[in-house]
């Protein structure tokens, strides 16, 4: 079993942001989160990616608590199992392709580069600056970071809203083709009903 979230609850100010949340998720599960805009859907990814704390359960990756973890070995914990695809891009201009990508490996399971670049679509666009390039090629850069470690379980975070039908079928298509080839398990938390067709497992909050 890849997760195991027992009664999660999430307080910020006193106000109770998610409450008594327990599920299970085993590898090759893929899960959408589903919900409008403060449902706490992003909140809930933010805690099984361990960027916050459970204000109370429990939150356990293959049997690790991350409530047992110091902050530093839980950031190892990300770095080697978990690969994040962000609604805000978080892509730096001022580098290239090939660098934003680079900048997200480790020396542990990495892609190479190159070949992932190309999957892509983004062989001659491997240069250029992040501040030149079209939304939909920066997604795809974004995707490409977030798989660059081969990682065991991929975040996306609203990663088709600001895109039309056309570039959100192409973005699905290219996360799962991705995943396919990193056996890798996709958890998604969106307001954008368009992506359901993509998931047999569905969580609305």
């Amino acid at each position: 079993m890849l997760f195991k979230l027992k009664n999660v609850e999430y307080k910020l100010a006193n106000q109770k942001i998610l409450s008594k949340i327990s599920f299970n998720i085993n590898k090759g599960n893929h899960l959408l989160i589903l919900g409008p805009s403060g449902s706490g859907k992003t909140t809930l990814l933010n805690l099984m990616t361990g960027l916050l704390r459970v204000s109370g359960g429990e939150v356990l990756f293959e049997d690790i608590n991350f409530s047992s973890l110091l902050d530093k070995d839980l950031d190892d914990l990300r770095s080697k199992n978990f690969g994040l695809i962000f609604q805000k891009l978080h892509l730096i201009n001022h580098l290239n392709v090939r660098q934003n990508i680079a900048l997200a490996q480790n020396k542990f399971n990495s892609l190479d580069i190159e070949e992932l670049i190309g999957d892509l679509g983004l062989s001659k666009k491997s240069n250029q600056m992040i501040s030149n390039l079209s939304v939909g090629e920066a997604q795809r850069v974004a995707i490409a970071r977030g798989i660059a470690n081969k990682p065991k379980v991929i975040f996306a975070d609203e990663p088709t809203s600001s895109l039309d039908d056309l570039n959100t079928q192409k973005v699905m298509e290219l996360i799962f083709s991705q995943i396919k080839k990193t056996d890798s398990t996709l958890i998604v938390s969106t307001h954008d009903n368009r992506i359901k067709k993509y998931f047999s497992r569905l969580m609305e909050l």
